[in-house]
């Protein structure tokens, strides 16, 4: 296959990548027998999507593509215990990770409880003091006082943590099992290692949402008012988003149908979140993962660990709008401290030289932002990344990794093996805690056992290119056509057009890392684009006093509103001289 525009290195330093011949056929002879725009037939022949099928894919359909949740096991054991619990007025507890997926599934469970005249007690761990998921100290403390624990997005590795509840507990998680289940009334998670992985691809929130349509079942066998759940779509899509979940099957239509209900603006949270992010348009799956889920996390990675569960489930308008500006400040102060361990951990990994994963150490980085740096390590590098935070001889890190590697196996085995005190996760994203004497050697383990994905992967340090792209054909009605072939994000990556022989008009920078231009080829209408961080690496400053020459430009499309008005624009991925 050869370079697509003949980029064998671009200001990036990668390859381009264009579909090759047969996906072009499939493309082609897809669009003829569905007489779609030949750029969305190319996303459509890329998943798969026979011509007849077309209708289903691009207006998915919950009820077409919702799973019977009874079919994941202890899913009946569980919805009864919480039906139960329910009706009997029960003390319920709600235990939940720190994250966005850990706050969004608390904030199901608080908001059809509270449906149903319930309330629940929400307890969400210290991320410095108490660290992930359940310990002792907590569960014994609220089995003493509540009748039934529910923990979300955390406890299937909580072996410990859970026998000592006194109380009936719940686990719906989606992190990888291990070979023996805690000691609880039931777990439920499609990623338990008795599963079949068919739903392995869903987060914690998602499963919480099969839950209660499981619930809702047994509360109309028995004539009981059900609440309505379609309302509680737009968290699930945001916990799908911003856990990296792929968008495929069910989770499409999530995600999907979450953004139109999102859209209506009722959920006072996310109200008050979109307007601190200045969101003014309609959101999308982007808007979801990197305006409002970094704001959400900032609680757990700088402040309080429970602010961004407290706003998803708030009622009130103006509590809403205190705890969003609250989380709004904390997200620029986890800005600030995540620039400086990124810079530090960059010059570690770049000394070191990376070999299969990329890993940084050091004293002193706040537990809150390792995750983060780990998944800017990993956009950097292209390579599976860990980034760890030392204190008194104890790492606590987060590992990120990139697709086809499953990090959260191999992190689940290191901890098995006994160089980790603990570890777990998911295919894309892991934490653990490590001796500091035994971080080279865990790191050294850890390359080893993801080398075979490693070496599978194909087109690393490449770009990969869907097709050629003219200004003037860059128009709202094909961005229109491309959303209904979305959401675009993990597993279903969204078309990256090329541009070629671009002449750019002008550039600048907008605030201190990002890129702003316009460019244009003959005849057609002048197309902006943005190149977010660009300014970080070697594609701002190449750009940047690039008036008046040609570039062959690659990025994705998407609308945004300027004066009461949608226009396309391209965010920026790559570039080229051309010629």
């Amino acid at each position: 296959m050869t370079a697509f525009l003949s980029v064998t290195a671009s200001l990036t330093g990668r390859l381009w990548r264009g579909p090759d011949a047969a996906l072009e056929r499939a493309a082609e002879a897809l669009a003829q027998d569905s007489r779609l725009p030949l750029p969305v037939s190319r996303v459509l022949a890329a998943r798969g999507v026979p011509a007849h099928e077309t209708p289903l894919y691009l207006d998915p359909k919950l009820r077409d593509l919702l799973p019977d949740p009874s079919g994941l096991r202890d899913m009946d054991k569980a919805a009864e215990r919480l039906v139960a619990a329910v009706l009997a007025g029960q003390r319920i507890a709600i235990f939940a990770d720190y994250d966005v997926d850990g706050g969004a599934s608390a904030a199901l469970l608080l908001d059809w409880l509270r449906r149903q005249g319930r309330d629940a007690t929400l307890y969400i761990p210290d991320r410095i003091d108490e660290g992930y998921g359940p310990n002792a100290p907590a569960i014994a403390a609220l089995s003493r006082d509540h009748d039934l624990i529910v923990c979300v997005d955390c406890g299937t590795l909580s072996h410990e943590a859970l026998a000592a509840a006194a109380s009936d507990v719940i686990v719906l998680d989606h992190h990888q099992g291990g070979e023996t289940l805690p000691p609880v009334l039931a777990v439920v998670n499609p990623n338990r290692a008795d599963e079949d992985g068919g739903l392995g691809h869903l987060c914690a929130a998602g499963v919480v949402f099969l839950a209660l349509v499981r619930c809702n079942g047994l509360l109309r066998r028995d004539g009981h008012p059900q609440p309505d759940l379609i309302p509680l779509l737009d968290l699930v899509a945001l916990a799908t988003v911003a856990d990296v979940a792929p968008l495929v099957g069910v989770n499409r239509a999530f995600v999907r149908q979450g953004l139109l209900v999102m859209a209506r603006r009722e959920r006072p949270g996310l109200v008050a979140l979109s307007d601190v992010a200045r969101l003014d348009s309609a959101p999308n799956a982007f808007h979801l993962g990197f305006l409002l889920g970094p704001r959400i996390n900032a609680g757990g990675r700088v402040g309080k660990a429970d602010l961004g569960a407290l706003c998803l489930s708030c009622t009130d308008a103006r509590q809403a709008e205190r705890l969003a500006a609250e989380l709004d400040a904390l997200n620029r102060d986890r800005r600030a401290i995540e620039s400086a361990v990124r810079e530090a951990a960059l010059a570690q990994v770049e000394a070191r030289g990376a070999e299969g994963i990329a890993w940084a150490a050091d004293d002193g980085w706040h537990p809150g932002v390792v995750g983060i740096v780990a998944a800017r390590v990993k956009e950097a590098t292209g390579l599976p990344s860990v980034v760890i935070g030392v204190e008194g001889g104890i790492g606590k890190g987060s590992a990120r990794s990139v697709p086809g590697v499953d990090l959260g196996r191999a992190i689940q085995r290191l901890a098995a093996e006994g160089w980790l005190l603990k570890g777990g996760g998911h295919a894309m994203a892991a934490g653990l805690t490590v001796e500091e004497a035994k971080i080279p050697g865990a790191m050294a383990r850890l390359s080893q056992l993801l080398s075979r994905e490693m070496a599978e992967r194909p087109g690393v340090g490449e770009l990969r290119i869907s097709g050629l792209l003219d200004p003037a054909g860059a128009t709202v009605e094909l961005m229109q056509m491309l959303e209904r072939a979305g959401p675009f994000g993990q597993a279903a990556p969204a078309p990256r057009f090329a541009f070629a022989g671009q002449l750019i008009d002008s550039a600048g920078t907008m605030g201190d890392s990002h890129l702003r231009l316009r460019f244009r080829s003959p005849g057609s209408p002048v197309l902006e684009a943005v190149a977010w961080g660009a300014m970080n690496g070697p594609l701002g400053p190449a750009l940047l006093g690039a008036k008046g020459r040609r570039f062959h430009l690659a990025g994705k499309l998407e609308l945004s509103q300027w004066g009461g008005r949608e226009r396309v624009r391209l965010r920026l991925d790559d570039a080229a001289p051309a010629g």
